[in-house]
């Protein structure tokens, strides 16, 4: 299976200090060119040399569609640059996983078919695999829910913990 991810979950986990768990659960994931260049270009953020060491360390693959197959591609919403490699670089593929997390991209590759995990996704795969455990992925998911420079709603982060929360 090919995953391919976007900025914005491999911002947020940089944020967290978790990339490792992209490893962990998929082993490789490859990273269109447009999106490797929003990570760890943004001068100045502290997450951004995190997430372009983890990069350089793992080699993740770095791919970068050509003109044509982003000509090929017209999507009927706005995207960004990196939404836009991403989902025309998954229309060459067979059965991606897409790490996605902006609503308006993630309705998109629903709507072209495509397997999706967001950011709570992942943390939720991560205690499902028993890679982290429920306190941790709480912790976790709190954070993200608290924190002004992930974007992810904090109605969102709870109904995920609650979905997630053992009975007691």
């Amino acid at each position: 299976m090919i995953v391919l991810s976007n900025a914005g979950p491999l911002i947020a986990l940089s944020k967290l200090n978790r990339l490792s768990l992209l490893s962990e659960l998929y082993g490789t994931v490859h990273v269109p060119h447009t999106v490797q260049g929003e990570v760890v270009t943004s001068q100045g953020r502290p997450d951004a040399v995190t997430a372009r060491l983890f990069l350089q360390h793992y080699r993740w693959p770095v791919l970068e569609a050509s003109p044509e197959v982003i000509q090929d591609y017209r999507p009927p919403v706005a995207l960004d640059a990196g939404e836009r490699e991403l989902l025309a670089l998954a229309r060459t593929l067979q059965d991606p996983l897409l790490l996605l997390d902006d609503e308006v991209a993630r309705s998109e590759a629903r709507r072209l078919g495509f397997r999706l995990k967001g950011t709570l996704g992942i943390l939720v795969q991560a205690y499902r695999s028993e890679i982290l455990p429920f306190s941790e992925v709480e912790l976790l998911i709190l954070e993200i829910a608290a924190r002004p420079d992930i974007w992810i709603g904090e109605k969102l982060c709870n109904a995920v913990l609650d979905e997630l929360r053992p009975p007691s």
